[in-house]
């Protein structure tokens, strides 16, 4: 029998537990100067480079793919970013949403059934399966006991608002640390396995 395709929650988030402000996303400047760091985006490479499908909600979806496609053409673009706009424009791309009527990211589909099409994708032949940043995708992955890792980058900043990867409701759950990362400008990134 095939080996199970591994389901890794990646989220940045601040030290208070928000994975954006107030304001959305589109404001959310602590995140951008974190991720334009080189160490930041090494670290970052080595998660991504792990994955054959990346899973994300609506709002992430839209907000990817207003922006890589741009960066991933501009001669101007580091290499490294360069790599991961082809990476994002190439992978496997599962949007889950009840209300996206078209996916038009080269090689993007729709999922209205969150649990069915983890435990179908679980199946398939291939590496990782990546949540990227989505918090609901994450919060429901984790309720329906859908997540094999989790990765974290703790960033330095405390917002007092916004969105929380942790609310009420999420399962209680036991996970074993396999490895943390402390990175230059402060934040650390942290992996955890189900234990």
């Amino acid at each position: 029998m095939p080996k199970k395709r591994r389901v890794v929650a990646w989220v940045t988030m601040t030290m208070d537990g928000y994975t954006s402000g107030p304001e959305g996303p589109a404001h959310d400047s602590w995140l951008y100067e974190h991720v334009k760091r080189e160490a930041s985006a090494a670290y970052f490479e080595a998660i991504w480079r792990g994955a054959s499908t990346v899973l994300m909600g609506r709002t992430n979806y839209e907000g990817f793919y207003s922006v890589w496609p741009a960066i991933t053409r501009d001669p101007a673009t580091d290499p490294r970013y360069q790599d991961l706009g082809q990476f994002l424009d190439t992978v496997e791309k599962v949007v889950v949403s009840r209300t996206l009527e078209t996916a038009d990211w080269s090689n993007s589909r729709i999922a209205r059934d969150l649990e069915a099409e983890v435990k179908e994708l679980r199946g398939t032949p291939g590496r990782d399966i990546l949540v990227v940043n989505s918090a609901s995708v994450i919060q429901a992955l984790l309720r329906a006991d859908l997540v094999d890792d989790l990765r974290f980058v703790v960033v330095p900043t405390l917002l007092g608002g916004g969105l929380r990867l942790f609310e009420e409701g999420i399962p209680a759950s036991t996970w074993a640390l396999a490895q943390s990362t402390v990175l230059p400008d402060g934040a650390i990134g942290l992996h955890y396995e189900r234990a």
